[in-house]
């Protein structure tokens, strides 16, 4: 298993000893979703237990759908990493901000991907973990910053790197490391393209220049071949709009997610207001960063699972996030064998999640707006065309990409709008209690 010539090596003992691993990291995420069940807020009452907030919690963070597929079919160690990020959070909620800290510099050094909600944490430790206090307006009081806060902040940081990276660095191979954590090379969108912006992008493109060439205002000959549409994983040119470079995807990556940097900085809202800023770096990271991977829809959904048993409009957002991202990650499991399966497991988890979270906020009014209603049968639609009737047509030998990019600009729209409302949460200005 461990020799580099043995590609597609898939002996009983290795698949066995790869699925049990699996199976025994994913303790790490049952342990973080008990810790983020005690820091839910609740109303008193004599609810049932199984209707009850944690316990909801706890069916949304441990049944979710996405990463059973991801971890268990398509066969990963997400589960081992989300443990962490949710272990994080719940620290922080916890206002126990070093081990908050501790557990999230960990994570970073397991997986950089994780770099995306990184700008969240940074500013949310200087704002509230080393400034100690706040103006009567809520503004940062400087005097109060806290030199050996700070310190201990660092230190922690830079112990953990320096134990991940030093090895490489006494060996002198700090830049192959950085080479391969940062592959800019694999091209704007992965081999099934994530469903963010530039799907609409590369979409508009292919219509572009279809239309131009039909309409005779271009040659087609003159165009350069756009093979973002081959299912494979490699640079390539746009036909008519301009191409996209890494530092284009960054600079718009920092944009999407600067006011809600800036929102907890100068109105922090405490840790929840951090959790909205964490999920507003990931969904920015999410739909304009270079060559995203579906499976990244996961750093914005279970963390947003926190919020959605506490606040009804959090629920509607979440419900949209949800079934959209995890309709995304349908082509990850492409055989006929795998339809059924995948087809259940959304159904059961997405018809709990609809069912619990309307029960559990019946009492402030409909968890799902009109347009949304009609943006989610939609997207059966568009399931039962890609899944049953595509493989029937004969549209599957001329163009195999079209399901995939149909789910992708679809579910593209639901993730952008769902990142919408979490702005106008975030942003929007707190509602001062009412004098008698």
């Amino acid at each position: 298993m461990l020799l580099v010539e043995n590609l597609n090596y898939a002996g009983p003992s290795t698949v066995l000893f790869q699925r049990l691993s699996v199976v025994f990291t994913d303790l790490v995420f049952v342990f973080a979703a008990r810790e983020c069940c005690r820091c839910v807020q609740e109303q008193k009452g004599s609810r049932d237990v199984l209707t009850r907030p944690p316990f909801v919690l706890a069916v949304l963070l441990l049944g979710n759908f996405g990463l059973l597929i991801v971890d268990h079919v398509h066969f990963q160690y997400n589960g081992f990493l989300f443990g962490f990020l949710l272990l994080s959070v719940a620290k922080h909620l916890q206002s126990r901000h070093l081990q908050g800290a501790l557990l999230f510099s960990i994570l970073l050094n397991l997986k950089h991907i994780y770099l995306y909600v990184a700008p969240a944490y940074g500013v949310y430790l200087l704002r509230s973990y080393c400034f100690t206090q706040d103006n009567t307006d809520g503004s940062v009081r400087w005097r109060s910053f806290s030199p050996l806060r700070l310190v201990a902040l660092g230190s922690i940081v830079a112990s953990v790197c320096a134990l991940s990276f030093g090895p490489f660095i006494m060996m002198g191979q700090l830049p192959q490391v950085l080479s391969r954590l940062f592959p800019f090379k694999r091209g704007l969108c992965h081999a099934y393209w994530a469903p963010n912006i530039w799907a609409l992008y590369n979409v508009l493109d292919k219509a572009l220049a279809t239309l131009g060439v039909r309409l005779k205002l271009l040659e087609e000959t003159q165009l350069p071949r756009a093979s973002m549409t081959g299912g494979l994983v490699q640079e390539f040119q746009h036909s008519l709009l301009p191409s996209v470079s890494p530092a284009v995807t960054l600079v718009c990556t920092l944009l999407a997610i600067l006011p809600a940097v800036a929102s907890i900085w100068w109105r922090p809202r405490g840790a929840r207001g951090f959790l909205r800023c964490l999920l507003l770096c990931a969904l920015g990271s999410f739909m304009f960063g270079w060559h995203v991977h579906e499976k990244a829809i996961l750093l914005a959904i279970l963390p947003l699972s926190i919020l959605a048993v506490e606040s009804r409009e959090d629920a509607g957002i979440f419900l949209v996030l949800t079934t959209t991202g995890h309709y995304s990650l349908f082509p990850l499991l492409f055989t006929p064998a795998e339809l059924p399966i995948k087809v259940v497991l959304m159904l059961i988890y997405t018809v709990y999640s609809f069912t619990a979270l309307k029960n559990l906020h019946s009492s402030r009014g409909s968890v799902l707006r009109p347009l949304e209603v009609v943006y989610l049968l939609g997207l059966v639609a568009v399931a039962f065309a890609c899944e049953v009737i595509f493989p029937l047509s004969p549209w599957q030998q001329k163009l195999p990409f079209l399901p995939l990019l149909t789910t992708s600009v679809y579910c593209s729209v639901g993730v952008f709008y769902s990142f919408l409302r979490l702005y106008v949460s975030l942003l929007r200005p707190e509602e001062k209690p009412k004098q008698p």
